[in-house]
């Protein structure tokens, strides 16, 4: 998929259409909640995505998705990141959750042509200490790039949120990977990057109607990361915990409204 050139804010019609693929996901992710347990394994949990994504009428955003050269195409409906992995792993029948793990779960939904996009980071039977806090700080992060997102501020300043929640509480963000503009497509301008140093453009103007997906993934330990063998699945560097939360939200005149919660 191409990205588009410019921002484009969307209208109340075209708005209605992505609430409506945010409660999808939403579904899904509710439903993914509460079947995550010890002995079910991700391919598990694919089926079930994609059954209720299509139950709703919609389709799989990430299913099919282009791999780029020498990488094949994403072969499930979810992402299904499991401890160290931080992103884009693929559910697979032999990947079994078991006490103890933190299983990241990122999913897509296209309704009428438009996209809903969101993550959750659920703890299987009993996690450790660390791991419920880095859970906690994560979505924490989340909540405060959300509250930063209003009409008249910059990109940058949900950036910065998202950076100071984080460090403050002794964890780090992941720079590689980033939030985006989302609509039509999955990926759209702006790119909104979960870090901001003082020598980096602030970004577009927020205005109403713009669409975007936060998702601030936190490391326990190096904010570095590296890809497997398979071409998608990204882990931290030095193989400690990784969580990941995203909404889709939309700017509006005060407060910016979740597109993807029920």
């Amino acid at each position: 998929m191409r990205p588009s050139v410019l921002i484009v804010k969307k209208t109340a019609e075209e708005l209605a259409l992505m609430r409506e693929a945010g409660r999808i996901v939403a579904l899904v992710l509710q439903a993914i909640r509460e079947a995550a347990r010890p002995g079910v394994s991700t391919a598990d949990l694919d089926r079930l995505a994609e059954d209720i994504i299509r139950s709703h009428g919609a389709v799989p955003s990430f299913l099919g998705v282009p791999g780029g050269p020498g990488r094949p195409d994403f072969p499930a409906t979810i992402c299904a990141s499991l401890n160290e992995q931080l992103v884009h792993g693929i559910p697979r029948p032999d990947v079994v959750l078991k006490p103890g793990d933190i299983l990241s779960v990122d999913v897509g939904a296209i309704y009428e042509g438009w996209h809903g996009d969101a993550a959750i980071t659920v703890g299987i039977g009993r996690i450790s200490d660390e791991a419920r806090r880095l859970i906690s700080v994560t979505e924490g992060a989340l909540q405060a790039g959300i509250a930063a997102a209003r009409a008249g501020r910059r990109v940058a300043d949900i950036s910065r949120a998202i950076q100071r929640y984080v460090e403050r509480h002794g964890f780090n963000v992941v720079r590689e990977y980033t939030g985006h503009g989302i609509g039509r497509e999955m990926h759209e301008p702006p790119q909104v990057l979960n870090y901001h140093a003082p020598s980096m453009p602030e970004g577009p103007v927020l205005e109403p109607g713009m669409t975007l997906a936060l998702e601030p993934m936190v490391n326990a330990g190096t904010y570095r990361t590296k890809v497997l063998a398979d071409g998608w699945t990204v882990v931290t560097a030095d193989g400690r915990l990784s969580a990941h939360f995203e909404h889709t939200i939309a700017i509006a005149e005060g407060e910016a409204e979740i597109l993807t919660r029920l």
